[in-house]
């Protein structure tokens, strides 16, 4: 369902190489589709940038083979509805860039690339309507922070993605993937299995090659578990580090943008796309400078001392034996690698509930304020939902806004001590002690303990374990990167480290990736 309405870095990137019926592709071209001449599928940002500089490729050539490409295998064919909107403006951007860059001007290594942006991200010309169909004609009147990044950059809005609606915040029985606005995301590498979320939409439609890259938001496992379902590399940053300024809220703590791809490089590219002071937003603070790109060298393996957490054995032997291959690919590459645990995982989880649900009523009070949005208030919104409820809850409820509704301020004792203890046990006595303690750059783990689920509407997610809560509720960096696959289903492996330790995590997981190349692209399957 749509609805339409750095030159030293730059130099080194060129130099280096409603619930639809499941059905199966209609054409072979919904695998490997040609248009134009031009074959997109697994094109990455530094080979259509080398193109485009070689002048046998324009900007809107791609941007209008991406567009052909979305209403061939994201509206028909496979209908993996993981486009919610694409930009009207989106090849008139790319025949500016292509101007531009015949007149000298290239911004950078994204200039007239086209990325596709989560609809709880604000961008002009479009709906930010975070998949509820309450905000479905909410268009804002300047773009989020990120976003204006992302074009000074030269990159392209190409569109906007679906998500699980309210980024899964909304009720106790949520589907990933599902939205009242955008309908049921499918993963594109089996249809009747989840694409996870929230950031469901751009996990497939990246891995469908319908677009060069996506950016997604995370509060807890959100750029992590789809990416890691639909076969990317996906990069949670240190919290503060990318602008949350234009984002539809949820956790003033833990919420932050991040990259989706089909590369470390690529993340680490659109990560400095991205990255930018805004005094608007107040979890931003001055860290390092980075060359994101520039960690990314041969050799970044040796002498790292990297911690392989314990992790509950035994849910899936492929998970199991793709992980104990993982650690031996790190060890031959020269790294240092230790039994390390947690102790105190998932003891935070009841804690991180209630920050949450007080940061979402604090948050959304300021969002409807200065948004202009439709819907007035929280309150207002669980009324809307009542009234419309045959379109918007016809799968599961609004129990998380209602308990969200009843809480106090951020003055609250309650609200104050769950933030203290989630802080504490998450990374005081958890991440942070663990890699303090044995002297690590970073630790590893299965971003998800067993691979994408089926799709159901009835019962709601079959969620499988994740291993990366740690670092989202600490607030601090955490990466995904293909590892292996369960009878055809992705496995990925997450890499978490301390604030600000983005470069370090690229390094290691672009070193893993090169070492691996455990990513394949998708096949479309109906079901196993």
């Amino acid at each position: 369902m749509r609805f339409s309405s750095l030159a030293g870095i730059f130099a080194a990137v060129l130099g280096c190489t409603s619930q639809p019926e499941v059905q199966a592709p209609a054409t072979a071209r919904g695998q490997r589709e040609q248009q134009d001449g031009l074959d997109v599928v697994e094109l990455d940002a530094m080979e259509a940038q080398r193109r485009m500089s070689a002048g046998t490729l324009s900007s809107r050539a791609l941007t209008r083979t991406y567009l052909q490409r979305i209403a061939a295998i994201d509206d028909a064919g496979p209908r993996l509805s993981a486009v919610i909107e694409v930009n009207p403006e989106a090849e008139a951007e790319a025949e500016a860039r292509d101007s531009e860059r015949a007149a000298g001007r290239v911004r950078g290594p994204l200039h007239g690339i086209p990325v596709l942006i989560k609809d709880n991200i604000a961008v002009v010309g479009m709906a930010n309507s975070a998949g509820s169909l309450a905000l479905a004609q909410h268009r804002p009147r300047a773009d989020a922070f990120l976003v204006t990044r992302l074009r000074e950059a030269g990159a392209v809005i190409l569109g906007k993605t679906n998500l699980s609606e309210w980024a899964n915040f909304r009720g106790e029985k949520s589907v990933s993937g599902w939205s009242s606005r955008g309908g049921q995301t499918r993963n594109p590498y089996v249809l009747d299995r989840s694409p996870c979320g929230s950031s469901s939409g751009a996990g497939a439609a990246i891995a469908a090659s319908l677009a060069t890259v996506g950016v997604g938001t995370e509060t807890d496992g959100s750029i992590l578990c789809p990416s890691a379902v639909n076969g990317l590399v996906g990069l949670k940053p240190t919290v503060g580090l990318i602008s949350r300024t234009g984002i539809v809220p949820i956790s003033a703590s833990q919420d932050t943008a991040g990259p989706m791809t089909r590369t470390v490089t690529e993340a680490a590219l659109l990560l400095m796309a991205m990255v930018g002071e805004d005094a608007r937003d107040p979890a931003m603070k001055r860290g390092p400078v980075m060359d994101y790109t520039g960690a990314l060298v041969d050799g970044a393996l040796r002498g790292k001392r990297i911690g392989a957490l314990k992790y509950p054995r035994g849910r899936s032997a492929a998970v199991d034996a793709a992980f104990d291959k993982a650690v031996a690919t790190l060890r031959a590459g020269g790294a240092v690698v230790v039994e390390a645990e947690i102790s105190s995982e998932g003891d935070y989880g009841e804690y991180e509930l209630e920050v949450l649900l007080y940061e979402f009523k604090d948050g959304m009070a300021r969002f409807f304020e200065e948004t202009g949005a439709p819907v007035g208030s929280l309150a207002g919104l669980i009324a809307w939902n009542k009234e419309h409820a045959d379109e918007v809850m016809r799968w599961f409820g609004q129990e998380v806004f209602e308990k969200a509704l009843a809480k106090g301020g951020l003055d609250s004792p309650e609200y104050l001590k769950a933030k203290a203890e989630a802080r504490r046990l998450a990374w005081d006595e958890g991440l942070g002690a663990v890699l303090i303690k044995n002297k690590l750059d970073a630790v590893i783990v299965p971003t998800m303990t067993g691979p994408a689920w089926p799709i159901d509407p009835v019962l709601g997610d079959r969620y499988v374990g994740a291993g990366y809560s740690a670092a989202a509720v600490a607030g601090t960096p955490s990466l995904t990167v293909p590892m292996g696959e369960e009878h055809g289903l992705p496995l990925g492996l997450a890499f978490m480290g301390a604030p600000y330790s983005e470069a370090t995590l690229l390094a290691i997981g672009h070193a893993f990736e090169q070492a691996t190349h455990a990513r394949k692209p998708p096949t479309y399957l109906p079901t196993l």
